[in-house]
C-alpha cells in the first residue's frame, strides 16, 4: 500500500507555519468532542445517518465555518466551495459506523465499500456534473481516517478510459442492473483492485490516541492534516504566486509613492501634490537633492524633466534593498541563536536615526570585524562582514549623498496600516519614520527557517519569505514599465523543463550517448559512489551555463538554482566537501528550497551547535555559490533590475549561510559578476568576430586568459581592493576589445576613404595633362564614392550613434561562454520572459529599424519584440542549447512571425507549445500566454498543448495534446446569415434612442451579459456608460433598414464575451448590442434546431479548441461573426431534428416562465443527440465531459 506519510503529505511551505496555540487547542478540543461522540451514537446503535451529524459539526467548529457542509444525493457528507449549496463540492466524505468494520477500509486492504462509494461519488461529480474543483476524498469511522487527494483519483481513475466507459454504460442502463452494487461490485471492485497498491493515501488512527502527551509538533501536524489549506487547497499568507498587497500598499506608503493605472498597465508614481508627506523617504531625498542644489552634480541620471524624481527614487530604492536584505539577515541570526533577542538590530534602540543606520550600512556590513574602527567593534559585534556590493557607495550616492542626510521628521500611518495599538485598533497619528519603517517591517514575519511547532503569540504574523519579496522588489523596481510577474509554478514549470534538458545533453556529450531522457540519467548516475566519481558528475552539471536574456528581477535565475539544486539530489550526486552524499531530501515548493531530514522526516533547521546540521548547511551554501557563480547569467536593459536580481542571489545564499570553525559568518562572494546591464538585442560586434587582434595589441598586458582568469578571481575574493584591482583588468580588457574592434571599422573606412582618394587624384592629374576621362573611369569613381560614403556612415554608426549605448557584447561579456582560443561557444539553456511591446508602442528611430532589419531577418513587418529575443535566442544559445519562453499566443498565427516559426519548424528546434491563454497567469495584465520549448537543431516533432485545469498543472504539471480537429460543414457552407449588432458610430448614435420606456414604437434592447443559454432578458443592462433597469431601443433611431429589419425578425441571439457558447431564439422583436450576434432569415423550426445544437457541450468544446490561439485572457471565447461562420454543422433529419426541436421548444417555455428552473436533464439529452449527431466515438464524449 502506498501510504504517505502526515508530515510528507503537508506542503512544505505551510509544515513552517506556525498556528497559535488557542486555535490548536480549540481543533484538540472539538476532534476529541467528535470521536467521543460517534462512539456514544454506534454504542447506542444509532444509524449512520446520525453519526453525520459529529462530523457535520466537528468540520463546522473548525475550519469550515464558510463552507457550505451537508449531503448531496447519495454522497454522505460533502464540503461546497463555498457557503452556497449551489457551488461547487470540493471534498467528498463516506461515514461509517465504527462497528460496521465489513464495509471500512483497512491499512492493508483498500477495495472495501467505503472507497467504493466514494469511486461512485467521484466520478458522478466529475464526469456527469463537470465538476473539476474536487480537492480531497475522505473515508472515516470518526477513529480511523483516509484522506485521497482528488489529483491522484484523476490519475488512477479519471484518466483510465476502460472505466470511465463502463460508468457511462452503467450510468445510462446499459448493464443488466442500474443498482449502485453493480458498480461496486462489478466496476470499482475491479479497477481499484488494479491500483490499490499505488493509489497515495493519508492514514490516521485516534483510536488508542492520547491527545494530552503530544508533542507540539505532532499536534501541528494534525492541525494542518484537517486544515482548509491542506484539504482545500487555500492559500496561507506566503503563496509566492501573488502579490502581499497589504505589505506592498504601506511601503509604497512610507516610500511616498502610490499605484496608478495608465494605459491598461499599473505603474508606479510619486504621490500627487496633495498627498505628499514630506516625511516619506521620496520627498525627503528630493527635498535635499533640490534644497542642496545636488542635480547637477547627478551625471549618472539622463537630464530630462523628470531627473530630480528618477534620482530621488533610485537613492530611496538603494536604501529600502537594503533595509529588506538586513531585515532577512536579522530573522536569520534572531532564528540561528533561538530567538536570542541580542541579534535584532532594526529597532531604534540600536539604529537611533538615519546616521546610525548608514554607519551599519558602511562601517560594519561593508567591513571584515578585523578592520571595523575601535568605536564600533563593541556596538557591532553580532553583526556579519557581507562583502556585498550591496554595502558598498553606488555611483548616484558618490555623486548625491548618503542616507545619513535624511530627517527623521514624522510621517502620517497609512490607513489601512498593519500596525495596532495596545487596544488592538489599528494605529493612527504619526511616526518618525525609520521607527515607523522598522515597526512596520517588525509586524510581519521574516524568518526563511524555523521549526514546525506552535507560537503562544496572540496572532500569527504573516510570513514574508525571498519569494514575496522578489514579488515586490519586481513590482517597486519596474516602476516606470508595469511590470508582470511570473507566478513561481510557470518558473519552476520551465526551469524543470528546460535545464533537465540540457543536463541530460551534457550528460551525453561527456559520459555516455545513450542517455536520451532523465529517467535513464538518474540510472546511469546511481552507478557511482566513489568521491572521485561523485566529484566528476557534479563538474558536469556545474558546466551548465543557463541564460536569461531579460532578467528582470530574477526570478527565472532563483527557480533555476533550485532546479539545479534538485537535480543532483535527485541524481544522488549533492555531496559535502569530502564528497559524502548529504542524508536529505530536497524538493521544490512554491518556489523555495525545502530540505527533508531522511531519519525522522522533519523539516531541516540550521542550528550552529550541531555538527551534522552545520554539514547540511555549508554544503548548500558553497553548491549555490558553484552554480550562481557558473552557470547563472543574466542581462537586463534596467539597471534596477540588475540590482535587484543580485540581490534575489544574495538572498538565496544569505539562506544557507553558516557559522565557520572562528563563529563569524560565512562571507558573500562576488556574484554580481554574473548580471549584467545593457540592451540584449543590440550588439557592436557579431559573434564570430576575432579577437586575437585585441590581445596582439602592444599596449594591452593581459592574454585572453587573463581576462578568463580576473573574472573567475572576481567571483571569489572577499578582499576589496584585490576586488578593485581585478575590475580595473577586466574593464581594461573590454574597453580594448572595443577600442580594437572600434578600429576594425575605421580601418574598413580608411582603406576605402585611400582608394577613393588615389582614384581621384589619378584622373584629376589626367585632366591637368589634358586627357579625357572615358566613362567606364568615370562610373568606377562613382561607385568609389557610393562605397565610401556607405563605410563612413557604417563607422559612425557603430563607433559614434546613441543606438549602442547600452548595446550589449555577448562576444565578450561573459568568457564563461567561450572556448579557450576566445571562440563564442554559447549558453546551454535560454529560458525568459521576454518583454511584451508592439513595435508600434517601441521607440525606434530610423537607424535602430534599420539595425533590427539587418540583425534580425526571421521578423517582419509590425512586430512585438519578444519576437527579437526569440531569434536572439537562436544566435546566443549553442548548436544543441535547450529554451523555454513565456510569450504571447500571437506567436504561432500571427504574420511577423510566421518565418521564425517555420525557421524553428524547420530546423528541428521548437518542440511544443503550451497554451495558456484561459487561465489569468498575469493578474491584472490581458495577456494571453503560451510556453514554448525546444532544443536547437535537436527538437521532435513539433506538438501543441495546453492546460485544460490550471490546478492541475500547478499540482502535477498536467498538459494536454491538442488532437487535430475533425473536419465537418460549417454554418457558412449551409448559408446561414450572421450579422453582429452594433459597433463603432452605429453604437454611440443610437444612444439617445435608449429608455426605459416600453411602447409600441420602442422594442426591447440587450446587450452580451443579458443572453444566457435558451434566455435572455433586457434588465439591468449597462450601455455606454449608463444602466437601464429595463433597457427599450426606439425603432425610428438613425439605422440602416436593413438594420432595424435584422432587430425586428426572429433570430438566434449569441453572447460575445462568454466562457462558453451561450445562445437563444428569439422570435419577437429584440434589438442587439454591441458584441452581440444574431443568425437571422431563419424559421421557427430551424431557430430552435440551431440553439439546441449551439448550446450543446459539444459545439463549446469544438469552438474553444478550433479557437484558442485567438482566445481571451480568463478563458472568454473569441466570439465574432468570422468564427460563429466556421461552427461545425450538420443537418439533422427527420425523427432526430424533430426531438431537437422539441426539448429546445421545451428548454426556452421553462426558462421563460422560471429563469432559474432546472433543465439539465433536457439539456444532457440534447448532448447525447449531438455526439451522435457529430459521429463522436466513446473517447471523444469523455473528453468533452470531462472538458
Amino acid at each position: 500500500m502506498n501510504k504517505i506519510n502526515t508530515r510528507k503529505a503537508l506542503n512544505p511551505a505551510y509544515r513552517k507555519h506556525k498556528p497559535l496555540r488557542k486555535e490548536v487547542t480549540n481543533f484538540i478540543t472539538e476532534l476529541q468532542t467528535c470521536i467521543n461522540a460517534v462512539k456514544l451514537s454506534d454504542t447506542n446503535n444509532e444509524s449512520e445517518e446520525h453519526i453525520k451529524y459529529h462530523f457535520t459539526t466537528f468540520f463546522k467548529n473548525t475550519f469550515y465555518a464558510n463552507n457550505y457542509i451537508n449531503t448531496k444525493d447519495r454522497i454522505d457528507l460533502a464540503i461546497y466551495t463555498e457557503n452556497n449549496p449551489k457551488s461547487e463540492v470540493s471534498v467528498l466524505i463516506e461515514a461509517k459506523k465504527p462497528s460496521n468494520k465489513n464495509e471500512f477500509l483497512k491499512e492493508d486492504n483498500l477495495n472495501k465499500k467505503a472507497l467504493q462509494e466514494l469511486l461512485l461519488y467521484y466520478l458522478r461529480e466529475r464526469i456527469d456534473n463537470n465538476n473539476n474543483s474536487i480537492k480531497h476524498l475522505i473515508a472515516t469511522n470518526g477513529y480511523e481516517w483516509y484522506l485521497f487527494k482528488a489529483e491522484d483519483f484523476y490519475t488512477y481513475f479519471f484518466k483510465n478510459k476502460a472505466l470511465l466507459k463502463e460508468y457511462q454504460n452503467f450510468r445510462d442502463g446499459l448493464k443488466d442492473s442500474s443498482k449502485n452494487e453493480l458498480f461496486y461490485n462489478e466496476i470499482a471492485q475491479k479497477y481499484i483492485g488494479e491500483i490499490q497498491d499505488k493509489l497515495p493515501f493519508v492514514y490516521l488512527n485516534f483510536a488508542q490516541t492520547n491527545f494530552q502527551k503530544l508533542s507540539d509538533a505532532h499536534l501541528n501536524t494534525l492541525y494542518k492534516i484537517f486544515s482548509d489549506v491542506h484539504i482545500l487547497g487555500k492559500t496561507f499568507g506566503n503563496d509566492s504566486n501573488q502579490l502581499n498587497k497589504a505589505f506592498y500598499n504601506e511601503l509604497l506608503h512610507i516610500i511616498g509613492l502610490e499605484e496608478i493605472k495608465e494605459k491598461g498597465k499599473k505603474i508606479i508614481n510619486r504621490k500627487k501634490q496633495e498627498n505628499r508627506d514630506y516625511a516619506s523617504l521620496l520627498e525627503n531625498t528630493i527635498f535635499h537633492i533640490e534644497d542642496r542644489d545636488y542635480l547637477s552634480k547627478i551625471k549618472s541620471i539622463p537630464n530630462n524633466s523628470d531627473k530630480q524624481f528618477n534620482a530621488g527614487l533610485e537613492l530611496c530604492l538603494t536604501w529600502i534593498n537594503r533595509i529588506l536584505f538586513l531585515k532577512l539577515l536579522e530573522s536569520q541570526l534572531v532564528t540561528y541563536h533561538q530567538n536570542n533577542q541580542k541579534y535584532r538590530f532594526l529597532h531604534t534602540k540600536f539604529i537611533n536615526g538615519f546616521d546610525d543606520l548608514n554607519d551599519l550600512f558602511f562601517s560594519a556590513l561593508a567591513k571584515p570585524i578585523e578592520q571595523r574602527h575601535p568605536k564600533y567593534k563593541d556596538k557591532y559585534q553580532e553583526i556579519p562582514y557581507l562583502n556585498s556590493s550591496l554595502f558598498e557607495k553606488n555611483t548616484l550616492e558618490n555623486e548625491a549623498f548618503e542616507i545619513s542626510a535624511l530627517n527623521n521628521d514624522e510621517i502620517q500611518i497609512y490607513n489601512n496600516t498593519v500596525l495596532k495599538n495596545s487596544k488592538g485598533k489599528k494605529q493612527q497619528g504619526k511616526l518618525p519614520t525609520l521607527d515607523y519603517l522598522f515597526q512596520f517591517l517588525d509586524a510581519y514575519d521574516f524568518a526563511t527557517d524555523g521549526n514546525e511547532g506552535i507560537t503562544d503569540e496572540i496572532e500569527t504574523k504573516t510570513l514574508i519569505n525571498a519569494s514575496v519579496l522578489g514579488l515586490i522588489f519586481e513590482k517597486i523596481n519596474g516602476y516606470k514599465e508595469g511590470s508582470f510577474y511570473t507566478p513561481a509554478y510557470i518558473t519552476m514549470y520551465m526551469c524543470k523543463e528546460t535545464i533537465r534538458r540540457a543536463v541530460v545533453q551534457k550528460f551525453k556529450e561527456h559520459e555516455n550517448n545513450q542517455i536520451e531522457n532523465f529517467q535513464d540519467l538518474k540510472q546511469y548516475c546511481s552507478r557511482f559512489f566513489k568521491s572521485e566519481d561523485l566529484k566528476r558528475l557534479n563538474n558536469i552539471v556545474n558546466s551548465i551555463k543557463i541564460c536569461d536574456p531579460a532578467v528582470g528581477s530574477g526570478h527565472f535565475l532563483v527557480s533555476a538554482l533550485n532546479e539545479l539544486i534538485v537535480i543532483k539530489n535527485e541524481l544522488r550526486i549533492l555531496t559535502d566537501a569530502k564528497g559524502i552524499l548529504l542524508n536529505c531530501d530536497i524538493e521544490i515548493v512554491n518556489d523555495e528550497l525545502y530540505i527533508t531530514n531522511q531519519n525522522n522526516g522533519l523539516l531541516f533547521e540550521y542550528n550552529p551547535k550541531s555538527k551534522e546540521s552545520t554539514k547540511i548547511q555549508h554544503t548548500l551554501f558553497h553548491q549555490k555559490q558553484t552554480l550562481i557563480e557558473n552557470c547563472l547569467f543574466g542581462v537586463d536593459i534596467n539597471p534596477n533590475s540588475v540590482k535587484i536580481c543580485r540581490l534575489r542571489l544574495w538572498i538565496e545564499l544569505l539562506k544557507n549561510a553558516y557559522y565557520t570553525p572562528k563563529n563569524t559568518l560565512q562571507t558573500l562572494p562576488n556574484i554580481d559578476i554574473n548580471i549584467k546591464c545593457g540592451n540584449s538585442l543590440i550588439s557592436r560586434f557579431n559573434l564570430n568576430d576575432d579577437l586575437k587582434e585585441a590581445f596582439n595589441n602592444k599596449e594591452l598586458n593581459y592574454s585572453f586568459i587573463d581576462y578568463k582568469n580576473a573574472v573567475a578571481e572576481y567571483k571569489d575574493t572577499n578582499d576589496k581592493n584585490r576586488k578593485k584591482e581585478v575590475l580595473q583588468i577586466i574593464e581594461q580588457v573590454k574597453n580594448n576589445f572595443k577600442s580594437t574592434l572600434d578600429n576594425s571599422f575605421i580601418q574598413k573606412y580608411q582603406k576605402i576613404q585611400g582608394t577613393l582618394i588615389n582614384e581621384q587624384e589619378r584622373q584629376k592629374n589626367l585632366i591637368n595633362f589634358g586627357e579625357k576621362i572615358k566613362k567606364s573611369e568615370k562610373d568606377e569613381l562613382k561607385k568609389l564614392q557610393i562605397k565610401a560614403q556607405k563605410a563612413f556612415q557604417e563607422k559612425e554608426e557603430i563607433t559614434n550613434n546613441a543606438i549602442y549605448h547600452n548595446a550589449f557584447e555577448w562576444r565578450f561579456e561573459f568568457p564563461e561562454v567561450l572556448s579557450e582560443d576566445g571562440n563564442y561557444i554559447g549558453f546551454d539553456a535560454v529560458i525568459g520572459n521576454p518583454p511584451y511591446i508592439s513595435a508600434v508602442n517601441m521607440k525606434r528611430d530610423k537607424l535602430t529599424k534599420k539595425l533590427f532589419s539587418s540583425l534580425f531577418t526571421l521578423v517582419t513587418g509590425t512586430y512585438d519584440i519578444y519576437a527579437l529575443f526569440i531569434e536572439r535566442l537562436k544566435m546566443i544559445g549553442c548548436n544543441n542549447a535547450s529554451y523555454s519562453y513565456i510569450i504571447p499566443n500571437k506567436f504561432l498565427v500571427a504574420n511577423y512571425s510566421s518565418l521564425l516559426l517555420k525557421d524553428l519548424v524547420e530546423t528541428n528546434s521548437i518542440e511544443k507549445s503550451i497554451n495558456l491563454a484561459k487561465h489569468n497567469v498575469f493578474e491584472e495584465a490581458s495577456v494571453y500566454p503560451i510556453i514554448i520549448f525546444g532544443q536547437l537543431n535537436s527538437s521532435k516533432k513539433f506538438k501543441k498543448y495546453s492546460v485544460k485545469v490550471l490546478s492541475n498543472f500547478i499540482t502535477d504539471n498536467q498538459i494536454d495534446e491538442e488532437k487535430e480537429l475533425k473536419s465537418y460543414p460549417t454554418l457558412k457552407d449551409f448559408n446561414f446569415k450572421i450579422q453582429g449588432g452594433l459597433a463603432g458610430f452605429q453604437a454611440k448614435s443610437i444612444k439617445p434612442f435608449l429608455s426605459e420606456i416600453e411602447s409600441s414604437e420602442n422594442i426591447k434592447f440587450t446587450v452580451s451579459g443579458g443572453v444566457d443559454r435558451y434566455l435572455y432578458n433586457n434588465f439591468n443592462i449597462r450601455y455606454m456608460g449608463e444602466k437601464y433597469q429595463t433597457a427599450f431601443i426606439n425603432k425610428n433611431c438613425e439605422l440602416s433598414e436593413n438594420k432595424i429589419k435584422f432587430y425586428t425578425n426572429p433570430k438566434v441571439v449569441i453572447a460575445g464575451m462568454t466562457k462558453i457558447l451561450e445562445s437563444v431564439f428569439v422570435d419577437k422583436p429584440l434589438g442587439l448590442g454591441v458584441g452581440i450576434y444574431g443568425i437571422y432569415n431563419i424559421s421557427s423550426s430551424e431557430g430552435y434546431m440551431l440553439t439546441a445544437i449551439l448550446n450543446s457541450k459539444f459545439i463549446t468544446n469544438y469552438f474553444t479548441e478550433k479557437f484558442k490561439d485567438k482566445a481571451l485572457a480568463g478563458g472568454y471565447l473569441a466570439i465574432n461573426k468570422n468564427t460563429i461562420e466556421q461552427i461545425p454543422f450538420i443537418n439533422p433529419v427527420d425523427e432526430q431534428r424533430t426531438k431537437l426541436i422539441d426539448l429546445s421548444k421545451k428548454i426556452h417555455e421553462q426558462k421563460e416562465k422560471n429563469p432559474e428552473s432546472d433543465t439539465s436533464v433536457l439539456e444532457k439529452q440534447i448532448d447525447q443527440m449531438v455526439y451522435k449527431l457529430y459521429g463522436l466515438t466513446a473517447d471523444e464524449v469523455a473528453i468533452v465531459e470531462g472538458f
